[in-house]
């Protein structure tokens, strides 16, 4: 378990902090016409975002207020019937590519010269959309103002009956099959810390976490190795298969990949949450602060350099300690929980209570 200096944090005055939650919700299905307007209206917004970002990175800008100083007028003038508030979220959506991109190309991971504008999710700003009640929303548009109804779910009740408030920024995104917006809507809430009466300590390893609460320790497994082995064998199946009929790199292949990869995710994502959401339920019950290791930048680079097993290299590459460290801060800030990363060097050598070595 990680040693810390806890006195000192426990003398600090409480830090007051704003939290924000995404919650993906779906409207009803849209009449024809309706949905038309949807579609010009994202093909407008595609071509600012698209000719914002080769600026950006031709110019090197990462920042929105420089891109929209510079380009504002110019896509503002390309679609004039559009109300001038889509220019401005497109510059803030372009200026976050570019940012994304340019960063990669320094580290040497992008491919191209420029990045693709794939996948659009129209920006939203408080002039662009509003909520008339809590089942329908209302767009400008080209043609006018629309109104949709959205379908409500159990994830954005929750927050609405939570004290959550809405925040004026949202994001759109047209799911041409059913004729549908999706819609991706923030939450606020401020959220103060307290101050902590005792302390839980998580040590974050492969399969399990060890957990230190009053002074019982527990084992939560989370078999994420089992996973990441289960999905890599899976792959190399799927690989033998279609390089057999297909050739290598084929595109069917690539699609299977992508599908893996995306359940993958997902699974690990929800271990991490249901681990995460367990023990900072236990620290609100006990008001207590949860204390985690400070595990570096990219700690799996330096696991990984005497290992020579590339299975090995794998899974240990795919535990994402971060992540897991990454989840249970976040629920941490949801209520308040303070999260203390300490120094986890010679823990296993010296006692963190009376500072002697272990035998």
């Amino acid at each position: 378990m990680p040693t810390m200096e806890l006195a000192q944090h426990s003398s600090k005055s409480r830090r007051v902090s704003e939290v924000t939650r995404t919650v993906v919700v779906r409207s009803a299905p849209l009449p024809r016409r309706a949905f038309k307007v949807f579609v010009e209206l994202e093909g407008m917004y595609r071509n600012m975002v698209e000719q914002l970002v080769l600026y950006a990175v031709d110019n090197g800008i990462t920042k929105f207020t420089r891109l929209k100083a510079e380009r504002y007028r110019e896509v503002r003038s390309l679609y004039p019937q559009l109300p001038s508030h889509y220019a401005y979220t497109a510059c803030q959506d372009a200026a976050e590519r570019a940012h994304s991109f340019l960063k990669l190309k320094r580290m040497g991971r992008a491919r191209k010269p420029y990045p693709e504008v794939r996948s659009i999710s129209i920006w939203l700003d408080d002039h662009l959309w509003r909520a008339e009640d809590l089942t329908s929303i209302s767009m400008a548009t080209h043609r006018g103002r629309v109104r949709v109804s959205v379908e409500l779910n159990k994830h954005f009740l929750r927050y609405v009956n939570r004290g959550w408030r809405l925040a004026s920024e949202a994001r759109v995104k047209l799911d041409h099959k059913e004729r549908r917006l999706t819609l991706y809507l923030t939450f606020k809430k401020e959220v103060s810390e307290y101050r902590p009466k005792s302390y839980i300590t998580v040590d974050v390893n492969e399969n399990a976490e060890a957990v230190l609460i009053d002074g019982v320790v527990y084992l939560f497994e989370t078999n994420l190795s089992k996973v990441t082995l289960g999905y890599y064998y899976r792959r190399k199946r799927v690989q033998e298969k279609y390089d057999r009929v297909y050739g290598p790199g084929s595109r069917p292949a690539r699609r299977v990949f992508r599908r893996l990869s995306n359940n993958e995710r997902a699974l690990k994502r929800e271990i991490r949450r249901k681990l995460a959401a367990l023990i900072v339920r236990e620290a609100t019950r006990r008001q207590a602060a949860i204390v985690l290791e400070r595990l570096g930048r990219e700690p799996a680079n330096h696991m990984i350099e005497r290992i020579m097993d590339p299975q090995l290299r794998h899974r240990v590459f795919q535990a994402a300690f971060k992540g897991i460290q990454k989840a249970i801060e976040e629920k941490a800030r949801e209520h308040g929980v303070p999260v203390i990363y300490v120094n986890p060097k010679n823990t296993s050598r010296v006692c963190p209570i009376h500072g002697a070595e272990i035998i």
